[in-house]
């Protein structure tokens, strides 16, 4: 059966409504779909934000995970305009941009690769990006550390032999994020501080924005890399130059709605090589498309922690 969940902006406010038709956006390949995820992107589409819903009416779903009709291989989308310029993955079917869609590593299957989505591929591009810039010891923090991207992110570095360090508002997930490889914990801070702080971080990943990202290039050490990835907090960057004069410290963007072939397919190997599945099947839930609606408004709520994995058939 056919299905699709489509957000509609009215005057009366915003309708969501489970069709049992197709919705194909632009793209040249045909997904059969059977997995998409839940994230903040998602949430505010559910909510009919202008910010994320371009189009109107709208199938949201950033993620698609499925087989390509034509050759059948399992393809996984992450990003790449789905769920906010095109429809998305909360369908049975979509068209999606070639280009973009990644042959799902052999040692996964279609959940895991859900379960990964976009906040996965996100995080894996913040760590890759951290290493490039010659991040290889010392603190690294991450901040929204109970989030899709901050959990994994987490995970991958401690993996990797980092030592890791958790920011989060939600200290009453201490053991989890213990469990998945934070050495220690801090409170989130939500006031900006001195534009030079005690230097601490030799690189940070940001899932935020705001005062926490200011906080966080103030107190990393000299040529350290702080990679931002999120606005939870706000897009405004109320900071000074002086974290990037005088340390020295380098501000890497992490764009995964538009990373080109070659950065997606860097971030999926080194998915490949260092995620625990058994950690990622831990941190993950998993719902149906009629069940997308209210998990979104707990999201949106902070009431969710981890990834959600939406099964479309």
């Amino acid at each position: 059966m056919n299905q699709s969940l489509l957000v509609t902006r009215t005057d009366d406010g915003v309708t969501t409504e489970l069709r049992e038709e197709l919705f194909l956006g632009d793209g040249d390949m045909l997904v059969d779909v059977s997995h998409s995820s839940l994230n903040y992107k998602d949430a505010m589409a559910l909510r009919g934000d202008q910010g994320v819903m371009r189009v109107d009416p709208l199938v949201p779903g950033i993620d698609v995970v499925g087989t390509d009709a034509e050759s059948g291989r399992l393809v996984t989308v992450n990003g790449a305009g789905l769920g906010e310029f095109r429809h998305g993955g909360y369908t049975t079917q979509q068209r999606v941009p070639a280009d973009a869609a990644i042959p799902v590593p052999e040692r996964f299957d279609a959940w895991h690769a859900a379960a990964i989505g976009t906040a996965g591929f996100t995080a894996a591009m913040s760590v890759v990006a951290l290493r490039e810039q010659g991040v290889t010891d010392g603190e690294v923090l991450v901040t929204g550390a109970t989030g899709g991207v901050g959990s994994i992110a987490v995970h991958l570095l401690a993996r990797l032999g980092y030592d890791v360090v958790a920011s989060t508002g939600r200290p009453e997930h201490g053991d989890w994020l213990r469990d998945l490889g934070a050495g220690a914990l801090i409170g989130r801070e939500d006031e900006k501080g001195r534009p030079l702080q005690k230097a601490r971080w030799a690189g940070v990943v940001d899932c935020v924005g705001s005062h926490t990202l200011v906080n966080a290039c103030a107190q990393t050490v000299w040529g350290g890399t702080v990679t931002a990835c999120g606005l939870a907090q706000g897009p405004d960057l109320p900071a000074t130059v002086l974290p990037f004069i005088l340390r020295g410290v380098k501000l890497v963007g992490i764009n995964s709605v538009d990373a080109p072939r070659l950065v997606r397919e860097r971030a999926w190997e080194l998915l490949d090589a260092t995620l625990d599945l058994n950690v990622l099947t831990g941190l993950t839930s998993t719902i149906s498309l009629s069940d997308v609606v209210s998990a979104g408004e707990e999201l949106m709520n902070g009431q969710r922690r981890g990834r959600t994995v939406v099964e479309t058939a």
